[in-house]
């Protein structure tokens, strides 16, 4: 977190604080066909009530927010949190470990739906769940996003590295190489994704530390389209002393989200420099 991000996490955390949890858990009028979905871990455990607040406190109302956490968590949940939950937030438990399993398992649950999925260290503004379903309403068939990178390729044909994934202002955009960024929400349309999704074991052999390429080479194979949104909404707010544990040191500066999307793609064959 950077250093001016402080003052203006504790202001929205003690905002969403002070708020009566009967009036977050009140049902709204004006309910979405959405289910919101997200994982944590144990780290995080102590912060997440503020998350799921930001999620409750939204200007509509999904129909589910489904949380999953690891089984070793059930018997040890903080009282903040456990009592958020109600007819539209539960939570579940899985063996698995992965970031993967926001949308694994949530598609699992849920086959049926349109799914968001969503970050458990950051607050999200009020408008943030309705913007993306405006979103999704004009482009029903489009995983939409709001935050993207653009995979990259050299003139020789070789992946660029992850840092080097952001688009060149002057150059047509190539919608197979727009890539879904979790952390500020992703909308995926139900039948988006090809069924291959689920194949634990390959998610974990290919990707094991980057759902978001797992979810965009499936999005491929279906032949689904994803874009940035349109209606872009302020950016999540991090949450003070969230990030003490994450993915980034390993996936971006270690560049590991090259060597795994090179991986995945080999396996199914996908070719997206052509």
């Amino acid at each position: 977190m950077k250093v001016k991000e402080i003052p203006i996490s504790i202001y929205h955390t003690l905002k969403l604080l002070i708020k009566p949890t009967s009036s977050i858990k009140s049902i709204k009028a004006n309910k979405i066909p959405v289910i919101v979905s997200l994982t944590s871990i144990p780290s995080r455990i102590g912060i997440l009530h503020i998350v799921i607040r930001s999620l409750l406190n939204q200007s509509v109302s999904p129909l589910k927010i489904v949380l999953w956490l690891h089984e070793d968590l059930k018997e040890n949940l903080p009282i903040r949190l456990s009592k958020l939950i109600d007819p539209i937030f539960e939570i579940q438990y899985s063996e698995l470990t992965c970031s993967h399993r926001k949308l694994v398992l949530t598609l699992e649950k849920y086959p049926e739906h349109t799914i968001i999925t969503c970050d458990d260290d950051v607050i999200y503004h009020q408008d943030w769940l309705e913007l993306l379903y405006k979103e999704h309403k004009k482009y029903p068939d489009c995983i939409i996003a709001n935050q993207v990178r653009y995979i990259q390729y050299n003139k020789q044909g070789n992946l660029l590295p992850y840092k080097q994934w952001v688009r060149n202002k002057n150059e047509k955009i190539d919608p197979r190489t727009v890539l879904p960024i979790g952390v500020a929400g992703v909308l995926y349309p139900n039948n988006s994704l090809s069924k291959k999704v689920l194949n634990q074991e390959l998610f974990l052999k290919l990707t094991p530390s980057a759902d978001d390429l797992w979810f965009k080479a499936i999005s491929l194979l279906e032949g689904t389209r994803s874009k940035l949104s349109e209606s872009q909404p302020k950016k999540p707010i991090p949450i003070l002393n969230s990030q003490k544990e994450s993915l980034k040191r390993k996936n971006v500066d270690e560049d590991k989200n090259r060597t795994q999307w090179l991986a995945v793609t080999d396996y199914f064959k996908i070719n997206i420099n052509e």
